[in-house]
């Protein structure tokens, strides 16, 4: 079975930064987009940062400037550079990722657990 799981959570303080790394492992054929989603207390989970297997980023405009998402393919991991972070930023980080099994041949998405990050002074 396919699994996602991420590392690096931790406390810091605002300014400070974090490096996040997810994991993927299983009958995995190829992975497409991966991604890294956030959800703070009494909120929804949004869109952080996202990646194409080629490259191409995306962003959501809360963090632009400030987080770097990028990918290993040899290693099935993707990262999220976490830099100037506020307390905002406060929140469980999920990752996610569309990977197409080698064993039925067929495209699912996949959660990791998460890991927390605290912004706090």
């Amino acid at each position: 079975q396919v699994q996602l799981v991420e590392s690096g959570g931790g406390l810091v303080q605002p300014g400070g930064s974090l490096r996040l790394s997810c994991a993927a492992s299983g009958a995995i054929f190829s992975i497409n987009s991966m991604a890294w989603y956030r959800q703070a207390p009494g909120k929804q989970r949004d869109m952080v940062a996202a990646i194409t297997f080629g490259g191409s980023r995306n962003y959501a405009g809360s963090v632009t400037g400030r987080f770097t998402i990028s990918r290993d393919n040899a290693k099935n991991t993707v990262y999220l550079q976490m830099d100037s972070l506020k307390p905002e930023d406060t929140a469980v980080y999920y990752c996610n990722a569309d990977i197409l099994s080698r064993i039925n041949g067929r495209w699912d998405n996949y959660w990791g657990q998460g890991t927390q990050v605290t912004v706090s002074s």
